[in-house]
């Protein structure tokens, strides 16, 4: 077996126990108790900068706004913030929370397909640089709003071109089955009522692929449409926006080794183990349209073009490391054997279950598995893990047999109670979704600093947590 999971400087092996930015992880497990979620502040900052490099292969400015429903606790936003990353936010409560991180108005985009009048009005009044508009309905909405205050409001029309991509279903956003954006005839169509609002400023458009995208062409497809629609728009109104929204999606690779390769069905292996260059498909698909453009003569509409790109799972999901401890064993007779000859199920109980790793459930997401305490012991026992919710579908496997994980996980042989586990590339969608089934509190989040350093950035519930804003 092939363990590729090490990334020098950030997840290393130290006397065989799992490290995280020179922090033992099994210390930190016994300082802090499991399940336990530890961040690495600078894998977040070279995430960015790796989307950042980018700007040196096409020629508009680059604007990354970092997707804080991927994870938006305030000491992560504080990361993003510092290394001079833009916010896209989906909620009110993500604006406000932005706003008290430290993000200015022009820093933000605010996307969401079921704004409420409170959430417009935030927008408006904190001057941000686009509230992406995602239906006619919507707009008139803004345009009433923005009117009754006396204020401008900033838009950027979100589209939905039928463009599939690899990935999960639930995962599908510009497609015609999706809840998201307008068809492009209508964004055109509402530049063309809109072009003389006083109290609106129309200033792009915008489309979002979808997320853990496997293939890079979509990219390309998107562009593409956004730019013949900015065609029709300039042509039809004289307008041209300012700025074109690819979205985000890239992906990340989650089979970090070869051991599981041959359990998961052709489609869902490609989409875990995606792993591009971004900055690859920008250049790919700004020089599709760069010639479009040429062959058109209508460059002059991509002079002043800002490049907006919105990714959350490619900037956090790598950074994040769950560790949860064993806590109960047993075995149980197998009939008929396994291809593997193995006549038992060794069965593994631990305290993370999908209440922190909610995806785990939703989306049968694939988490790779590693010994904190033996990490670079040979992994080739075969386990059936599952969590501790009172629910039979608390498991690291597909319950219902459909193939989508794997049934058992490769771990050091002769696991026992106490042991240490790491799930790898947990940092996108689970803490942000994580709720206190059964009672079980949510667990505290470390951020290192590097070198050794490492801060408390949410503290572990307690007792009092389990009724917070409950009346008797």
């Amino acid at each position: 077996m092939k363990e590729t999971w090490q990334i020098p400087g950030y997840l290393e092996s130290l006397d065989n126990v799992l490290h995280i930015d020179g922090v033992s992880a099994k210390t930190l497990a016994e300082e802090f108790g499991t399940p336990l979620f530890v961040f690495s502040g600078p894998r977040i900052r070279h995430n960015i900068e790796r989307l950042r490099r980018a700007q040196e292969r096409i020629d508009c400015d680059l604007k990354i706004c970092y997707a804080a429903k991927a994870n938006s606790n305030s000491a992560i936003l504080g990361v993003v913030k510092d290394a001079d990353c833009d916010l896209e936010v989906n909620s009110g409560g993500e604006l406000w929370k932005a706003l008290r991180a430290g993000f200015k108005g022009e820093q933000i985009i605010f996307n969401g397909n079921s704004k409420e009048i409170w959430e417009i009005e935030g927008a408006i009044e904190n001057e941000i640089f686009a509230i992406q508009v995602d239906s006619l309905f919507e707009l008139d909405l803004i345009v009433e709003t923005a009117r009754r205050m006396g204020c401008t409001a900033n838009v950027s029309l979100r589209m939905v071109p039928e463009i599939e991509s690899k990935t999960h279903s639930g995962l599908q956003t510009a497609m015609l089955t999706s809840k998201f954006g307008m068809m492009p005839y209508e964004a055109v169509a509402a530049f063309e009522k809109f072009k003389d609002e006083k109290n609106l400023r129309l200033r792009g458009i915008h489309l979002h692929i979808g997320s853990q995208n496997s293939e890079s062409e979509p990219y390309t497809l998107a562009l593409d449409a956004l730019f013949e629609t900015l065609i029709e728009i300039y042509e039809k109104t004289g307008i041209k926006p300012d700025h074109l929204n690819l979205g985000g999606g890239f992906p990340v690779n989650y089979l970090r080794d070869e051991s599981h390769a041959e359990d998961f069905p052709a489609k869902q292996r490609k989409m875990f183990e995606a792993g591009y260059e971004p900055a690859d498909v920008i250049e790919r698909a700004w020089n599709a349209i760069k010639a479009r453009a040429e062959q058109s003569n209508c460059l002059h509409l991509l002079d002043g073009l800002t490049l907006l790109l919105e990714p959350g799972r490619s900037v956090i999901a790598d950074t994040g490391v769950c560790l949860t401890t064993v806590r109960n064993v047993k075995s149980r007779p197998l009939e008929p054997k396994t291809s593997t000859g193995v006549t038992s199920d060794e069965w593994l109980l631990t305290d993370a279950g999908f209440n922190v790793l909610l995806s785990m459930e939703t989306y049968k997401w694939y988490y790779h598995a590693i010994s904190a305490e033996r990490c670079t012991s040979p992994h080739e026992t075969l386990y059936k893990v599952a969590g501790p919710l009172c629910d039979g579908g608390d498991v690291y496997f597909d319950i219902e047999g459909e193939g989508r994980l794997p049934e058992r996980r490769k771990l050091p042989k002769d696991v026992e109670p106490g042991e240490v586990l790491a799930l790898l590339n947990c940092g996108a969608y689970s803490i942000a979704q994580m709720f206190p089934y059964n009672g079980r509190f949510l667990p505290a989040v470390i951020l290192t600093e590097g070198n050794g350093d490492y801060r408390l950035v949410r503290k572990r519930d307690t007792f009092e947590d389990l009724l917070l804003n409950e009346s008797p």
